[in-house]
């Protein structure tokens, strides 16, 4: 919500209007065929080796009733010196929309995002949150999170610092939908949510 995120708008003109982009996500492999490119520069096979783990011999498979590969479980805020304030993701989320957030104006915090990645790897992870204000748009922040290999514990993404709004006019509750999305536009979880700006806590 600050001016000067180094992570800002994608995709958008100076007039609003999204734009398409020229870029294109590079095609998707399986696991077996990550493994297989590139035996001969052992420095790259060691690399993947770090980065894939145990998802090399094993699909790895944390609820087998879930078809997805990415199950986004936890948003939380993240206020240094307070406990962060947390949104659980792995229910109903239509009652998400009734949990408001309180944060006191111009204060530093980060979002962290947890989640499971399972089956296969993900490529090009992101985070889009878009943020109104008696339904007008304010703010559009979109962060690039990465791609991800199946693990059976839970992987995290925190944002940079963003800074609240200060000042009288900011005061107030503010609507906010979140995606988690992919370079393949997968929806793997969207949200409503809300949060109140106060002079303090």
């Amino acid at each position: 919500m600050s001016n000067d995120k180094e992570i800002n708008v994608e995709n958008e003109n100076d007039n609003g209007v999204e734009v398409e982009s020229s870029y294109q996500p590079p095609p998707q492999k399986t696991i077996e065929e990550i493994v297989a490119a590139d035996q001969e520069d052992e420095s790259l096979r060691k690399y993947k080796e770090a980065l894939l783990g145990a998802a090399q011999s094993e699909t790895i498979i944390v609820d087998p009733n879930d078809p997805r590969k990415v199950i986004v479980k936890k948003l939380a805020l993240c206020v240094p010196g307070r406990d962060d304030m947390e949104l659980d993701l792995s229910g109903d989320i239509s009652k998400l929309k009734k949990q408001v957030f309180t944060i006191k104006e111009g204060v530093q915090y980060k979002i962290r995002i947890d989640f499971i990645v399972q089956r296969e790897i993900v490529h090009g992870l992101k985070y889009v949150q878009k943020t109104y204000r008696m339904l007008v748009p304010v703010d559009k922040m979109t962060h690039m999170v990465g791609s991800y290999p199946p693990k059976a514990e839970i992987q995290s993404y925190t944002t940079p610092f963003e800074e609240a709004p200060s000042g009288m006019m900011t005061r107030g509750t503010y609507s906010v939908t979140s995606l988690f999305t992919d370079d393949d536009k997968n929806e793997h979880l969207k949200w409503d949510w809300k949060f109140e700006i106060k002079e303090d806590w």
